[in-house]
């Protein structure tokens, strides 16, 4: 794929996220889900741990390098030889770059690693990412992020700062994703309603959610300025997922298809009104966030919120 050729573009995702996200099963279910849209979909295995993956790999890293292979050789443990992995990757750009002209015309997914410091600090695999744009390919970030964090304010708070950061450092378009929304009460009772935490609302409220916590009460004034932070930057919202649903899936490709530019694409037929409605972002998210939450969260007499107030 020669570099910066016009009509040589490709579009793809780059799947990412912390260790059980879910980051293979959404690769496959994407995937198959694209096929049946009549995409050309294949996905790309770009994670060294993983020696077995979940279904079918077009190109698979473990052919260049595998980490328990760098384990052996070099003693390293498994996140110091996860990030020599990436590098050893991203100075072996080549090997990438043959793989992939291979599949020229196909819809990519890469299956990232696991590891939180590839995406928050480390620049191996933004490297990588800023290679891949510059041989013509327009990739959007889907970040994974287990749904039932958000019941838990703490470790919500703890995610929104992780999804921030993630955001920041690997400079591609963005979409922040609550995987296995099937399973999101599955610790605990949600404080507030699903739309709160998909649009991050005002995080005030999370906080004194907090503070009835005798032990996060201590740190009421470090969780108020790490919610500063992130309603400064106003970059984090999400969209739920359950890969076993159509609809819900839908909603992602829809997001990712305006994020990476498929939207504006010439590979499907589309109205004038579906172009400009993606082009404004035209699309009212409050019905569908409300249908979700009434499929998978169980209502209450009353709310855990409601339940604060009293106390």
């Amino acid at each position: 794929m020669a570099e910066g050729s016009p009509g040589s573009l490709a579009f793809g995702q780059v799947v990412i996220g912390p260790p059980g996200s879910g980051k293979s099963t959404y690769c496959q279910a994407m995937r198959e889900f694209l096929g049946r849209l009549g995409r050309r979909a294949a996905v790309v295995n770009l994670d060294p741990a993983n020696e077995a993956p979940a279904g079918p790999c077009a190109l698979d890293v473990g052919q260049l390098v595998t980490l328990g292979d760098v384990m052996a050789a070099l003693g390293l443990g498994p996140n110091g030889g996860l990030l020599y992995c990436m590098e050893y990757l991203a100075a072996n750009a080549d090997w990438l770059r043959a793989g992939l002209r291979r599949l020229r015309g196909h819809y990519l997914l890469l299956d990232c690693p696991g590891q939180v410091e590839l995406y928050t600090h480390h620049p191996a695999l933004r490297e990588i990412f800023a290679q891949l744009a510059k041989w013509g390919f327009r990739l959007a970030a889907v970040h994974l992020v287990d749904s039932h964090y958000c019941t838990d304010p703490g470790k919500f708070i703890s995610v929104l700062c992780t999804s921030l950061s993630t955001m920041l450092h690997v400079e591609l378009p963005h979409v922040n994703v609550l995987s296995k929304m099937d399973l999101i009460e599955q610790y605990g009772k949600l404080a507030f309603n699903l739309d709160y935490y998909t649009e991050v609302l005002d995080l005030s409220y999370l906080v004194d959610h907090l503070a009835s916590d005798p032990f996060f009460r201590n740190f009421r004034r470090l969780n108020e300025k790490l919610v500063e932070v992130i309603e400064d930057y106003s970059l984090v919202s999400f969209v739920p997922l359950n890969v076993q649903d159509k609809q819900s899936m839908r909603q992602v490709v829809q997001a990712v298809d305006k994020a990476n530019g498929y939207s504006f694409g010439e590979q499907e037929q589309r109205s004038l009104e579906a172009l400009m409605s993606a082009a404004v972002g035209a699309d009212f998210h409050f019905s569908s966030t409300l249908a979700v939450q009434e499929k998978y969260v169980q209502s209450q007499d009353k709310t855990v919120e409601e339940e604060v107030m009293d106390l």
